[in-house]
């Protein structure tokens, strides 16, 4: 089996000039995790997920006494200035260029499972010879695939 016989097609993507607010947006609408991230041409830039903004948005680390003193105060007031002055920034400032990941449409199959094991990844960008991104394969998509291919047939 090959990546194709998988992925999905219609691929929702963000550019980088995208603010978090967006990108919020389109997450929740389509009930999804994350995106590629793609220039003018679909071409794949970076990844970008909901644990990337939550990961972006969590408070500095504190001392245990910093921690005690401000956790009853400010704790809630620091998250909502933060995201309020985090909204309108780009993706771009907080998405993963390093280390990303792909798959192409005529890889095997079992290429795709080793990335996503490997790496604990849950959606993998699949992209063409030019770089541009035709599908993401995710763990749910693999799931519902194999039980729909595999086990129901």
């Amino acid at each position: 089996m090959e990546v194709r016989d998988f992925m999905i097609r219609d691929v929702i993507t963000v550019k980088k000039e995208t603010t978090i607010r967006e990108l919020l947006k389109v997450l929740v609408d389509h009930k999804i995790g994350g995106v590629p991230v793609v220039d003018g041409q679909g071409k794949l830039l970076g990844m970008i997920s909901d644990g990337d903004v939550i990961r972006f948005l969590q408070p500095k680390a504190r001392t245990v006494y910093d921690f005690y003193i401000t956790i009853v105060v400010n704790e809630r007031e620091d998250f909502n200035e933060k995201l309020a002055q985090s909204l309108d920034l780009p993706v771009e400032k907080i998405m993963k260029r390093r280390e990303l990941y792909t798959v192409k449409p005529d890889d095997d199959f079992e290429n795709a499972l080793s990335i996503l094991a490997k790496h604990h990844f849950k959606k993998l960008p699949v992209v063409n010879p030019a770089g541009r991104v035709v599908g993401v394969i995710s763990r749910g998509d693999i799931m519902r695939q194999i039980t729909t291919k595999l086990i129901n047939s």
